[in-house]
């Protein structure tokens, strides 16, 4: 609106969600003047991390790095490798994607900071508290009415601070201990992505709920490689039964965006993420001083790969590595990426499965840390070791993309 707006984290990603594009130019290139002007401090820090945990690896006999921060959840390196491959596979349905954002928002040519922006603006798609509990409750009815007694009891019993208020954080999240209700916190806002976010935090509520009314207190918990697969599947449940049900075309493209965009950033950028992880150490590994010039020509190369956005028009994006923090949580970020291709498996299999595929997944939602992660979702019917439930989630990606380039074509969008 012509005023001067401080350009905090915060501030600056709901600017890049902005419909004006010079806006969204103006806070990308301001934001990163800091990366660049600190760049070799960056580069010294990440250096130096990524040094520690090659000699920490080594010391304890381990080969890598990698394979010393997996091993703690005793997943081997192949879970990790073919994520990555299959990923890369993939590329041409999110170039895809990226070529029709483009042309949607009717660009001449697609940035870095266009990349978040909803394609026709915020959806019209407004829903209060309560019916969103009443949707939820349908859309999660296929698991069965054992989950959806306790979900009742979280919407009924206060396990759920609901609205925004004055001194509380930000966000959405899942929490309590073992001899606690799986207490859930939201910042309300009537709209689509509160409605999944319900969802999301209700299914990590369920799996702590299950969890800890299942197993003893030594195995009352769950690994961070399992958590995010509970909350994403219940998105994915949601994604099927909104599709079913809804009829006019504009709140179809809105689902079908808020999909495609959740699929791309989770899948696709974590994996981006997880490449430049993996090379960093194995050129450390190798003798690689990790100069900013090393690190900013490796992660653009990844960028062009992954976006096919070029260096020399988006300059700014080659810094992007100096600001995510999940490249000093050692291999933490890929699981992401696995979780929610699990959750893309595993929704398909409780909506459109067998009652034995269900209770499969209950069985995961009960065991927590009483087996080895990836024995406990192998269990449920998805064996991370092979690329079948990648292939399978690249499959849903698909079939969503071809139905949202059918209905750009029907309301004459194109």
């Amino acid at each position: 609106n012509g005023e001067m707006e401080t350009l905090s984290n915060g501030v600056y990603s709901r600017l890049l969600e902005s419909t004006n594009p010079e806006i969204r130019k103006n806070a990308f290139q301001t934001f990163y003047k800091s990366y660049m002007a600190l760049e070799n401090t960056f580069a010294s820090l990440i250096g130096n991390h990524v040094k520690g945990q090659n000699f920490m690896a080594a010391a304890h006999h381990y080969d890598n790095a990698r394979e010393a921060a997996l091993a703690g959840n005793h997943v081997p390196e192949v879970v990790y490798d073919t994520l990555v491959a299959e990923v890369n596979k993939a590329l041409p349905l999110l170039h895809r994607y990226v070529g029709l954002r483009k042309k949607l928002l009717g660009l001449d040519e697609l940035h870095s900071y266009d990349l978040y922006t909803p394609i026709l603006g915020e959806p019209d798609y407004d829903i209060d508290y309560e019916s969103a509990k009443a949707e939820a409750l349908q859309a999660l009815a296929p698991l069965g009415d054992d989950y959806l007694d306790i979900v009742n009891k979280a919407f009924d019993s206060r396990w759920i601070d609901v609205i925004e208020n004055k001194g509380k954080r930000s966000g959405a999240y899942s929490g309590g201990s073992y001899d606690t209700n799986a207490f859930m916190l939201l910042n309300w806002q009537d709209n689509l992505d509160n409605l999944f976010t319900l969802v999301h935090e209700t299914g990590h509520s369920m799996h702590s709920s299950y969890t800890r009314e299942t197993q003893p207190y030594v195995y009352g918990d769950y690994s961070i490689f399992l958590a995010e697969i509970a909350s994403t599947t219940n998105e994915n449940i949601l994604t099927e039964k909104l599709l079913e049900e809804v009829d006019d075309d504009q709140t179809r493209f809105a689902i079908l965006n808020h999909f495609l965009d959740g699929f791309r950033g989770t899948v696709f950028r974590q994996t981006q993420f997880a490449e430049f992880e993996h090379a960093i150490h194995k050129a450390d590994q190798e003798g690689q001083v990790l100069t900013s010039e090393f690190l900013n020509d490796l992660y653009a190369d990844l960028n062009e790969k992954y976006y096919g956005l070029t260096k020399e028009d988006n300059p700014q994006i080659q810094y992007e590595w100096a600001r995510i923090p999940h490249f000093y949580y050692d291999y933490y970020v890929f699981q992401y990426s696995t979780g929610f291709s699990a959750a893309s498996a595993l929704a398909d299999k409780i909506v459109n499965g067998t009652q034995e595929d269900k209770e499969k997944y209950l069985n995961y939602l009960k065991a927590g840390n009483s087996d080895y992660p990836l024995n406990v979702i192998k269990k449920a019917g998805v064996d991370m070791e092979k690329e079948d439930y990648l292939n399978a989630a690249f499959a849903v990606f698909e079939r969503r993309l071809d139905e949202f380039e059918a209905l750009v074509e029907k309301l004459g969008l194109a």
